[in-house]
């Protein structure tokens, strides 16, 4: 089978690689769409903090089922999306019913061997049926997902404001999924065209460049309180760190971003505003089985989100040009 690897930062290759014969309690998947992400974008550019090479990318995956053990619900043919976040089951988080943040978490195309690939071997417990939706939007459920578990760490409200700092697919997740909760959701980034694609195909009204005005505008916006909720999804020390400006008093910030970096910030103005600070790493099943429900209730406009595609063969020669900013990528998913 095709397998598209990264040896080395900025550098993809495909290889022939044997069909993978799945373990007992293993599901062997004919992979069909890969979101690419973020964390890819950083795995090529070599700034992924969590990461060894050579690794095979790709943790937003859909596809269908070639072969499940015996017993299970999943039968050939079955489409499915993958929670990529394989959890022990038995540290201390995962008896919490927090997987997400498992002591001994390996994420799929991060840690371990991903998604870039024409057969994967997974267990079963982290492969669900996607019945009801398509392989297009099934390879999207889990960045919106991220989203939708941040929005539930931050508690969001109907009565609530709510700033979203970075429009990426992460950012946009968080501020639908705000929105849908009821609250009123502003965006910034530094990029016009995601911002107009906020406005123009998302209804999230507010959304805002990052300028020299922009302090001024976002006062205005909250009669001078700034934010209940802030949200930050830019991946940038920097802005995660002027983000605490923004947090209104007895507000919260969730980081959802994670850098390879040091995170400061004043404490007197932190404790003067008795804020709240989280961090959101991840999502659950539940979150994914969330995001899967709206999708099927046309609750979210995931045709919108799906900018580029290509066909696996094709990635090593794509990825480099979707990475430039004039590409205009929101998400782009490869198809197996």
């Amino acid at each position: 089978m095709n397998v598209v690897v990264c040896p080395r930062p900025g550098t993809l290759l495909i290889e022939q690689r044997p069909v993978p014969t799945p373990a007992p309690g293993e599901v062997l998947i004919r992979v069909r769409r890969v979101g690419m992400c973020g964390t890819d974008m950083h795995i090529f550019r070599g700034v992924q903090p969590y990461l060894t090479y050579p690794r095979v990318m790709g943790h937003e995956v859909s596809g269908e089922v070639a072969a499940a053990p015996a017993g299970s619900k999943l039968r050939p043919g079955d489409p499915v999306y993958v929670v990529p976040y394989l959890s022990c089951g038995k540290c201390n988080a995962c008896r919490k019913h927090k997987p997400n943040c498992c002591q001994a978490l390996e994420v799929l195309g991060v840690h371990r061997d991903g998604a870039l690939v024409q057969y994967l071997c997974l267990p079963e417990r982290f492969v669900f049926s996607a019945h009801g939706i398509t392989l297009d939007e099934a390879a999207m459920v889990e960045f919106l997902a991220i989203g939708a578990h941040a929005v539930s760490r931050g508690d969001v409200t109907a009565d609530q404001h709510v700033l979203v700092c970075g429009s990426g697919p992460i950012g946009i997740a968080c501020a639908l999924f705000s929105k849908l909760r009821g609250a009123s959701v502003t965006v910034v980034d530094i990029r016009s065209e995601r911002l107009s694609l906020c406005r123009d195909q998302l209804g999230i009204e507010r959304a805002f460049r990052v300028d020299a005005d922009m302090d001024a505008r976002l006062l205005a916006t909250t009669d001078g309180n700034m934010f209940d909720v802030v949200f930050d999804a830019t991946g940038n020390p920097e802005a995660m760190q002027r983000g605490f400006s923004y947090i209104a008093h007895g507000g919260t910030y969730v980081l959802v971003s994670v850098v390879n970096a040091d995170i400061t910030f004043s404490d007197p103005e932190f404790h003067k505003r008795e804020a709240r600070l989280l961090a959101s790493r991840n999502a659950t099943a539940g979150d994914f089985e969330f995001v899967i429900e709206c999708i099927r209730a046309g609750k979210i406009p995931v045709a919108h989100l799906r900018t580029h595609s290509a066909p696996l063969a094709e990635l090593p020669a794509k990825l480099a040009d979707w990475i430039k900013p004039e590409s205009r990528v929101i998400k782009a998913v490869v198809e197996c």
